[in-house]
């Protein structure tokens, strides 16, 4: 074969970061070592697999068409050598959660799933959806746990478990003694709520998608602790998953309001590439997912077991 894993390796990376110094820095190689192994590629085929704009590589057709494949072959290889090394074939499984799942859910799953698991290595991402299916859709990540909609062309989607957002204010607001909010209520309450671009926002837009100029929100977080450290100190309402105010509703530190004129129910969502080769750590990470929330009806239902 004329090409070599370390080619293929450095242009996946380039294909990533778009930038051949930030592709040599991330797979410890100098510049000139990761300029090298992709010119050394492209002349040993005679092809072009980037269109050059300064220091900004983008991939053209064919680049794009390579890139499904390469990447497998490294997955693959990586399987074969943890194999070689006496290792299991569950070798390095990155996973990207987003704010919800990844701080309440994601880091329970993987842990039992590592109990399990031990010679598996597990790099878990959170970052809102849309940089979670980003990182998806460019390799980046073996799977992706995401809130929102996911209407890229490139993924695979499959609905995991029903979530729900949840109106709240501080127990102090003078709509805690009642319990429950009619939208026109709601509607002449200060807000602060997440940023554009997660799941949680989209889902909240989404049920009041024809009262948006009347909304007043008066401030934007990207951390739900935060968001609900705010609301607590009176500067708000809130809206977030009720998986994520459980034990905060239950020491009394925030009280959840009904709101029956607003739908907030959303879905939990695994995401992977349709062409990225899935190695036996994701398969066995997806049925291990599946399985302990098998009979959940609603994500703050969910008891993951710590197993000893």
């Amino acid at each position: 074969m004329k090409h070599t894993l370390r080619q293929l390796e450095v242009f996946v990376a380039i294909a990533r970061l778009e930038n051949v110094s930030r592709a040599a820095e991330d797979l410890s190689l100098s510049q000139s070592a990761a300029s090298t192994a992709l010119a050394e590629l492209e002349r040993q085929f005679d092809c072009k697999l980037f269109d050059r704009m300064g220091k900004v590589l983008k991939l053209n057709e064919l680049g794009r068409s390579l890139l499904p494949m390469a990447a497998a072959v490294l997955d693959r290889a990586a399987e074969i050598e943890s194999i070689l090394q006496g290792k299991s074939a569950f070798g390095l499984l990155k996973v990207g959660a987003t704010l919800t799942i990844g701080n309440y859910l994601a880091t329970l799953l993987i842990g039992s799933f590592m109990k399990q698991h031990q010679a598996c290595q597990v790099q878990l991402h959170v970052q809102n959806t849309n940089a979670i299916m980003q990182q998806v859709a460019m390799y980046d990540l073996d799977l992706g746990l995401i809130e929102g909609n996911c209407h890229h062309p490139d993924l695979q989607v499959e609905p995991w478990i029903e979530d729900e957002l949840t109106v709240f204010c501080s127990p102090q607001h003078p709509l805690a003694k009642q319990g429950s909010a009619s939208l026109e209520t709601i509607l002449h309450e200060s807000w602060v709520l997440r940023e554009h671009g997660s799941g949680t926002r989209e889902t909240f837009d989404h049920a009041l998608r024809h009262h948006h100029s009347r909304l007043q929100v008066r401030m934007v977080l990207e951390h739900t602790e935060a968001i609900k450290r705010a609301v607590e100190s009176g500067i708000g309402l809130g809206c977030i998953s009720r998986l994520a105010l459980k034990d905060d509703i239950t020491r009394g530190n925030l009280v959840a309001l009904a709101t029956p004129e607003l739908d907030l129910k959303r879905q939990f969502m695994f995401v992977w590439h349709k062409k990225k080769y899935q190695t036996a750590a994701v398969r066995e990470f997806l049925n291990h997912c599946r399985l302990l929330t098998r009979d959940v009806r609603r994500s703050d239902e969910i008891n993951i077991p710590y197993l000893p």
